[in-house]
């Protein structure tokens, strides 16, 4: 039951962070990467810090009730958190900047969705067994994924090589989370990582940008909602849905936010969904059941 718990965190978790790629978008008309960035991580992490005591609901009742145990707990979220935010200020910031300097977010979605490819291979590394069905879900989603965001010829630009770097980033992030998530408040984690991204924002848009409190007015939309959706909440239902869904098929299910952009694109931009996008959505939602079928096979 947790496992199909944490599925559904982690698909809702996709579902925002596809309209927030369409958030992102348009906040770029009115604020540079770096204070946009800013101000939605620290957004992002006010939200949650009336929430903080909700993450020890997972830990056992034992622990919540040993001082030197919930010492332990507090410092693994805490270095858990630092560790989060400084992969996220990496992954987020390439992902920006890749976003502003190409004009396809088509293809920006499927460069940076290769990290269900990079999670498993990199798993292997870390000693992670993967059953040969998700090797081939993977694939099939990949297909997918091809066919509903790269439509032209495929080149690689300055662009393309920051999403590549910001998928392995984002790889990189999904395994820590797997790493640290087990007795930990994934709440705080989650407050911490935004708070330390944040941080490393705010600094690099003074070094680099000239920010505007009039812009960030003008932008308010896209930041409230990426601030407080898709960060305060959906960054959080990863670190929680995580505790009960292995990386590879956490993967899987994430990538479902190339699909939800595309669709968020169509009802919020009109952007039109031409007949082999549409066959991209369906072979992505085809890997995505089958993967939730070796999922309910391995807790039986």
């Amino acid at each position: 039951m947790k496992k199909w718990l944490g599925s559904g965190m982690l698909l809702l978790t996709a579902m925002i962070w596809g309209v927030a790629f369409v958030a992102q978008s348009v906040g770029m008309d009115y604020v540079e990467p770096f204070t946009f960035n800013f101000a939605r991580y620290i957004i992002g992490g006010v939200v949650l810090l009336p929430f903080l005591k909700l993450g020890n609901s997972d830990l056992p009742k034992e622990n919540t009730e040993d001082k030197t145990k919930k010492k332990q707990c507090l410092r693994r979220s805490v270095i858990g958190g630092i560790g989060c935010g400084v992969l996220l200020f990496c992954a987020s910031m390439l992902q920006q900047f890749g976003i502003m300097y190409t004009n396809v977010v088509g293809k920006a979605g499927f460069i940076t969705a290769l990290y269900i490819i990079l999670v498993p291979v990199l798993g292997i590394f870390f000693r992670k067994k993967t059953k040969p069905l998700l090797w081939i879900c993977v694939g099939i989603s990949v297909i997918g994924l091809y066919l509903l965001c790269v439509s032209d010829g495929y080149r690689l630009e300055l662009a393309d090589i920051l999403l590549l770097a910001c998928a392995l980033f984002f790889a990189f992030h999904i395994i820590f989370i797997d790493y640290i998530s087990p007795n930990t408040n994934g709440v705080l984690v989650s407050c911490v990582q935004f708070f330390v991204s944040g941080l490393f924002c705010m600094v690099a848009m003074f070094l680099f940008e000239s920010p505007s409190f009039a812009g960030m007015l003008k932008a308010y939309v896209p930041i409230l909602y990426t601030g407080v959706l898709s960060c305060g909440v959906a960054y959080t239902f990863q670190i929680l849905g995580q505790k009960y869904v292995e990386p590879t098929k956490a993967s899987l299910i994430l990538c479902l936010e190339s699909v939800v952009a595309v669709l968020a694109g169509w009802l919020l931009l009109q952007q039109a969904l031409s007949i082999r996008e549409l066959l991209g959505c369906i072979i992505m939602f085809v890997a995505i059941i089958m993967a939730q079928f070796v999922q309910k096979e391995e807790s039986i």
